[in-house]
């Protein structure tokens, strides 16, 4: 790694670790800027969630005031989304580079369309508050929250409108107590996940540790500044992003 690399990955982790506490979608930054400076794609991957859930921990700090979850709906989810993690790290282990390259526009293009369909998948009505689910709610959510699980272990490319979307539709209408669940159940997915990247030796460390400071400093100032920020223009910003990484994958791969 030369020292022109480390500066273009210390930023691009900073940037990422500031998107994903606000909207998402940091995962559009890092993970190319990582193939960009030559990190092949699994080992790639590996880095990439290994240095934003670092970013993830950071922003979790910010938002634990507003965890208003009970313990009846975040234990169930919690163990979901570790063994959902645990699954889908264990695939992207399993794949060849060269499925995964094949793989990969795809999955930029749904992390893609799910962060420009956002608004319309989490603003949903809702049937009030998350104390009032029933028994039968939280085990469709949990099943659900499996399968989210084994994507956000395996790419996690939008994985948080997924979760914001799904906590809508199981009745919780606070924004603020939904990133909070948000940020915990990303971390614990992205936190499996990097136990067994770390085990099976697929990180690169030198590039990994530049962007973990890159990513706890900007999630940190990501998750703090939010309010102040133009969620308009960063909603743009992520989606100009993320279609041109989709354009130029599918190029690239076929």
């Amino acid at each position: 790694m030369t020292l022109a690399h480390a500066i273009f990955l210390f930023f691009a982790a900073v940037l990422g670790g500031a998107l994903n506490a606000v909207a998402g979608g940091g995962s559009f930054i890092t993970f190319p800027t990582l193939l960009f400076t030559g990190v092949p794609p699994i080992p790639a991957n590996a880095t990439n969630t290994v240095a934003l859930w670092t970013g993830l921990t950071a922003s979790t700090g910010a938002f634990r005031h507003r965890l208003e979850t009970p313990k009846r709906i975040l234990i169930p989810l919690l163990v979901s989304t570790l063994i959902g993690g645990t699954l889908g790290a264990f695939l992207l282990l399993k794949t060849s580079g060269h499925t995964f390259l094949r793989l990969l526009p795809w999955l930029m293009l749904t992390a893609t369309l799910l962060f420009i369909f956002a608004k319309k998948l989490v603003d949903r009505p809702s049937s009030g508050s998350p104390h009032q689910l029933s028994n039968q709610t939280i085990a469709v959510v949990t099943v659900i929250e499996l399968l989210v699980g084994v994507y956000g272990g395996y790419f996690g490319g939008g994985m948080g409108i997924v979760l914001l979307a799904m906590l809508a539709g199981a009745g919780m209408t606070d924004i603020h107590s939904m990133n909070a669940l948000k940020t915990i159940l990303s971390s614990a997915t992205n936190g499996i996940a990097v136990v067994a990247f770390i085990v099976a030796r697929a990180v690169f460390w030198p590039q990994a540790l530049v962007m973990i400071l890159g990513a706890m400093i900007g999630g940190y100032f990501g998750a703090h500044y939010s309010l102040r920020l133009p969620a308009r223009a960063v909603r743009w910003f992520v989606i100009l992003v993320g279609t041109g990484m989709t354009i130029y994958f599918f190029v690239r791969a076929y």
